[in-house]
Order: structure tokens, then C-alpha cells, then sequence
């Protein structure tokens, strides 16, 4: 059995807008981003690395629900588990949005800092450090779901993990050689995207 947007026309077009509505703003914002006059800019290629290993998590999983490989799909109720994960992916994108508004002025899609920069520590930002990623990777797995194929869901997985494994090493890195001992204190009492977890 092949999985379900393999075999599905209508579950694949749905598959496809629900792609488009999350990461279309990330594709587009990221050839328009600009770092603010004064600010520093720390990000050592974090920014490039993240897009190349989540494209290349997404390309696998795309040639892994393509080529079809015995038992790689997952069978039971495909129909759920589709729903199940453009439910998460949507989620995932309001909780990444709803992250970035707290943040506000000092979000940026490179890792950069500026004059006057605090620890944000309301909304998401109370409990883990990194909720906008949080988000993300929820949009990523909801994405692996829907795909009903647990070989495509580890590939993205995979992927996601591996950029933003870096992305958060190299940003941790300047948020504490900027902000300093404020930072470094809110990394003690926080975890990185999951509350009291990881």
C-alpha cells in the first residue's frame, strides 16, 4: 500500500496548501530579511546550514513516499494519521507566530543582536527558550505525519533536528556573549523547546 497522498489526489493537494500556507513566509522571508542598522550580526552561516538541512530532510522524505519502499508506509487509518498531521503543522505555525509577535523587535531571521537587547521572558518565552523552533519543529513533524510513511517522518525529522541543532548552539552562543549574565541565568531556569522536558 502506498501512502495516502501517493494515491490520493485530493489528500495531496491538501498536503500541498498546507506546506505552502506554513513555510511559503519562511521562503519568502528569508530573501528579504535585513538586519537592522547597528545591530551585530553573529550568525557564522546558522541561517544557510538550517535551510540546507531541512531541505534535504524534506527532498529524502519526498523521494522515500515517491519510491515506495515495502513497508515504510504506514497502513492503519491513513486517513487520521493525514489529518492528525496537517492539524499539528497549522498548530505548529500559530505557536511559531505567536512566539515571534512576543519576541517582536528583536526577532531576526539571522542570528544577530543589538544595542539595548533584554532576555524576553513572557508569553512561550517563560517556560522554553527557543518557541519559535518549537514551533517549527512541530510544523515538521505534522509534516512527516501527514506523509504516512515513518521513513519520510524520520528524514524530516532528521533534518529539522540537525539545523536547528546548530541554529540554537550558534544563537545560545551570542545571546550570552551579548547579554551576559541575564542570559546565561534564564538558561539555567529553561529548557531549550519543550517545558520542563528538553
Amino acid at each position: 500500500m502506498n501512502a495516502l497522498i501517493a494515491h490520493s489526489y485530493f489528500h495531496l493537494i491538501v498536503f500541498y496548501i498546507a506546506v505552502f500556507v506554513c513555510f511559503a513566509p519562511e521562503w519568502i522571508g528569508t530573501f528579504f530579511q535585513t538586519v537592522e542598522k547597528g545591530a551585530v550580526k553573529r550568525d557564522r552561516g546558522s541561517h544557510v546550514w538550517l535551510f540546507v538541512a531541512m531541505g534535504a530532510g524534506v527532498a529524502a522524505a519526498i523521494l522515500l513516499v515517491n519510491a515506495n519502499f515495502p513497508g515504510t508506509t504506514l497502513t492503519w487509518n491513513q486517513t487520521l494519521q493525514f489529518w492528525i498531521g496537517i492539524v499539528l503543522m497549522l498548530a505548529g505555525l500559530a505557536f511559531r507566530w505567536y512566539a515571534i509577535r512576543v519576541l517582536g523587535k528583536f526577532f531576526t531571521r539571522s542570528v544577530a543582536t543589538r544595542a539595548g537587547q533584554y532576555v524576553v521572558e513572557s508569553g512561550p518565552y517563560r517556560w522554553i527558550r527557543h518557541p519559535s523552533y518549537s514551533g517549527a519543529l512541530l510544523m515538521f513533524l505534522g509534516m512527516g505525519i501527514a506523509m504516512t510513511n515513518w521513513a519520510a517522518l524520520l528524514a524530516i525529522m532528521a533534518g529539522a533536528a540537525i539545523g536547528y541543532a546548530w541554529r540554537v548552539h550558534i544563537e545560545e552562543q551570542a545571546l550570552c556573549a551579548d547579554l551576559g549574565q541575564p542570559y546565561r541565568e534564564y538558561m539555567r531556569r529553561t529548557k531549550r523547546f519543550i517545558p520542563h522536558v528538553w
